[in-house]
């Protein structure tokens, strides 16, 4: 029996992959598991990049734990199964007239496995996920479900749990009224997107760029709200068709694939990109606007930092993959989002600018990841959960406030350590997984 993550990246073998179809299902694996002394991971859309949900052991797939369980349009409580997908999401709130408030461009990933990790948009006035969650349910080890919410520990470090503070059956979050977004996207000297981006990042909605590193231009897409009642100008299909699918996935596929085999195809790829990524100015439903099409496979590392500083780690970040002469030809993405409170959120308690560098799947990811990482450290880095990073517990223990409580909150739980694998005890200082089989 045979797994892997969207990348690739991670390939496992689980000797069983649990489907539960309800809560009580899922409660009674749990506790089957640590009866035996089994370890269980659980696992949503597999799209993080990093060996969160990595055993040998039980993957617990949530797929069939998806739909809407209520939604209150005066109020916008809303309360999903676990396993449904983000991009499911918004036919479910339709009919009561809501929405999410942000989205990031990936819409794949399932909501337990988006606010287990930080999954985040862009916008200051925004947090990313976990921040608009109210409620969770979750079914522990010792095969219970609890209802958690404001004020009780648990729920706050479960918010971003790693999947270590039960398996997250339903998630309750503050949604908004449906509304439109306008798209503006446009092709800058990068000088001039680096001296603007703060001010600008203040005043709109939502402000996001793409640099390809060495190139002396960014594409900067800007997103501003409006009601849904007022009228549209959607993407035509032809501009569907040949821009974000022929151009967008299939040519840049193409040439990824090409460069990954023939270095010196990276430069001209790159000024490429750099010219024709921008262009177009459109608006529809705020989900179709939020979310691109992403078809060709990439690694990724994504680290937030304080907001202050935007301008310098930014250019320290391309100035160390150009040093390295790794051929990049994915764009560096750039982003901000609002502080929360949440214990392990990226974010958690500053506003802050996440710096993502990617490449193409098949290429080695390790020579760029180790140019880039002494920056992001520099700079009081705190990686995406979800995306490749090197850090331990040590060093989380220093970036986040809450890191020891967290620690404590998860012991209490899963005192056998049945939510455990080798990467989770890792980072978290776990120690010995007790009674459970290694």
């Amino acid at each position: 029996m045979k797994w892997r993550n969207w990348s690739g990246a991670v390939r496992i073998s689980p000797a069983e992959i649990a489907k539960p179809q309800t809560e009580v299902e899922v409660a009674s694996i749990l506790r089957a598991a640590a009866e035996r002394g089994r370890r269980v991971r659980p696992v949503g859309a597999g799209h993080s990049f990093t060996p969160l949900v990595a055993t040998d052991d039980m993957l617990l797939s949530l797929e069939k734990l998806s739909g809407l369980v209520s939604a209150n349009p005066f109020t916008g409580d809303v309360t999903l199964l676990g396993g449904t997908r983000i991009r499911d999401i918004a036919g479910l709130l339709a009919p009561f007239g809501l929405a999410l408030p942000n989205m990031g461009d990936i819409d794949a990933q399932t909501i337990a496995g988006a606010i287990s990790t930080g999954t985040h948009g862009t916008g200051l006035g925004f947090t990313g996920y976990s921040g608009i969650v109210t409620g969770l349910r979750l079914a522990l080890p010792d095969g219970s479900v609890r209802e958690r919410s404001d004020n009780d520990e648990t729920f706050q470090a479960a918010r971003v749990g790693l999947g270590v503070m039960g398996v997250v059956t339903a998630v309750s979050l503050r949604c908004v009224p449906a509304f439109n977004l306008e798209c503006v996207e446009t092709t800058e000297p990068i000088e001039h997107v680096l001296d603007s981006y703060l001010e600008r990042s203040r005043a709109a909605d939502h402000l996001e760029f793409f640099w390809f590193p060495g190139t002396p231009r960014a594409t900067v897409k800007q997103l501003r709200q409006f009601r849904d009642s007022d009228p549209v100008s959607p993407m035509t299909r032809a501009d569907r068709l040949v821009n974000r699918e022929f151009l967008g996935n299939v040519v840049f596929g193409a040439m990824d694939a090409a460069a990954s085999r023939v270095g010196a195809l990276a430069r001209p790829i790159r000024g490429i990109g750099s010219r024709l990524m921008a262009g177009r100015t459109y608006s529809d439903a705020s989900h179709r606007v939020f979310v691109a099409p992403r078809r060709v496979r990439f690694r990724e590392t994504e680290y937030a930092m304080p907001l202050e500083i935007f301008g310098e780690v930014v250019r320290e970040v391309e100035r160390a993959i150009v040093a390295s002469g790794e051929q990049v030809t994915f764009p560096m993405e750039v982003r901000t989002a609002a502080a929360d409170d949440t214990w392990l959120g990226s974010a958690s308690g500053r506003e802050s600018v996440y710096v993502a560098v990617h490449r193409y799947h098949r290429e080695r990811f390790a020579p760029l990841l180790a140019a880039v990482e002494p920056v992001f450290r520099a700079y009081v880095g705190r990686p995406h959960w979800g995306k490749e990073h090197t850090l331990t517990a040590d060093r989380l223990a220093q970036l986040y406030p809450r890191f020891e409580d967290f620690c404590a909150a998860r012991a209490a739980v899963d005192p056998d350590g049945v939510l455990l694998n080798e990467h989770t005890r890792a980072l978290l200082r776990a120690g010995a997984l007790g009674s459970v089989v290694d």
